[in-house]
């Protein structure tokens, strides 16, 4: 009973504890911040992937690509589109069951793919969609993660932390198509795409604050970048959930569509958009930019303040020069 008596002020300890952890987090905003941090799929046509179609067992048929009962291997779906599509990839998360939720399997598989598609000449623009109706990515997997011991929690989300790293440092145009619900993890996924298109019937957002934790993927960093530092405290501290209609007026995703009967009114719209950027991306010239941009910073004096105050073991005191 005495432990009862005492929850209340427990609990306003720990939410406020939270609200600054949160509030620290997002602080941590500068200029110039960026993250740091063989696959073999079958080729599809493109009219076919484009309504979400997948070959059968026996490749006799084909059949919607939604299961409750997929195979691990089968989670992440990794298409390279063809014909007028060519050098289009398409991401399709496929874990039903769990609401496409974030597992172990589910970022091993997503990392083996970025890995994969990083040093792929022939990629132009990838595509990070669901392959379950209604759902984008619930966020983490917390029916795995309840099994976990408190050692294994943090390496694992900080494996979810680089994984998100990852393809938001991919060196070609991303665009998350969000047909469904994006929540927690879900939406930093959907965060470290270039690009956010969104269904109106969509729900979007970081609602780790209820759970009492803080978002752990990125969004404490990214959603400020897409938003505004006041908005995005405003919904982390809420865990308030938008519309798609919402998200769009907000600047979360740049485009917002109503959903059609094959419920992937977003994929639809992304793949357009993937369309229009094909003529525009060359990775080459993109690294050669790259390059020609990392050269400019060789002669500065923050360059070498970065690498004494590392050898010193000390925070750098940069000047802009």
């Amino acid at each position: 009973m005495a432990a009862a008596a005492t929850a209340p002020g427990a609990l306003g300890i720990l939410q406020a504890g939270r609200a600054r952890l949160v509030a620290a987090c997002c602080a941590r905003l500068g200029p110039g911040w960026r993250l740091s941090g063989s696959w073999t799929v079958p080729r599809v046509d493109p009219a076919t992937w484009a309504r979400g179609w997948t070959p059968a067992a026996g490749g006799a048929a084909w059949r919607r690509g939604y299961s409750s009962e997929v195979k691990t291997e089968d989670e992440l779906r990794v298409r390279y589109l063809e014909e007028e599509n060519r050098g289009i990839v398409v991401l399709g998360i496929n874990r039903a069951y769990a609401k496409n939720s974030l597992s172990t399997n589910l970022i091993k598989m997503l990392s083996k793919a970025v890995d994969a598609l990083k040093s792929d000449k022939k990629v132009r623009t990838i595509i990070v969609r669901s392959e379950v109706p209604g759902i984008f990515c619930a966020g983490a997997d917390l029916k795995e993660r309840v099994k976990m011991n408190s050692s294994e929690v943090g390496p694992f989300v900080s494996k979810i932390r680089a994984v998100i790293n990852e393809i938001a440092n991919l060196p070609v145009p991303t665009i998350a198509a969000i047909d469904g619900l994006a929540l927690g993890g879900g939406l930093e996924l959907a965060l470290a795409c270039d690009i956010r298109v969104a269904a109106s019937s969509a729900k979007m957002g970081l609602v780790e604050t209820k759970l009492a934790i803080i978002p752990g993927g990125g969004g404490t960093q990214r959603l400020p970048r897409a938003i505004g530092m006041s908005l995005a405290k405003e919904l982390i501290f809420s865990a308030r959930v938008l519309d798609g209609q919402a998200a769009k007026a907000v600047g979360l995703i740049s485009h917002v569509l109503e959903q059609n009967e094959e419920g992937d009114a977003a994929y639809r719209k992304a793949l357009d958009l993937a369309r229009e950027f094909l003529p525009q991306v060359d990775l080459l010239t993109g690294l050669a930019i790259e390059e020609a941009c990392y050269a400019q910073t060789i002669p500065t004096k923050d360059r070498l303040e970065g690498l004494l105050a590392f050898k010193e073991k000390r925070t750098p005191r940069y000047k802009g020069e």
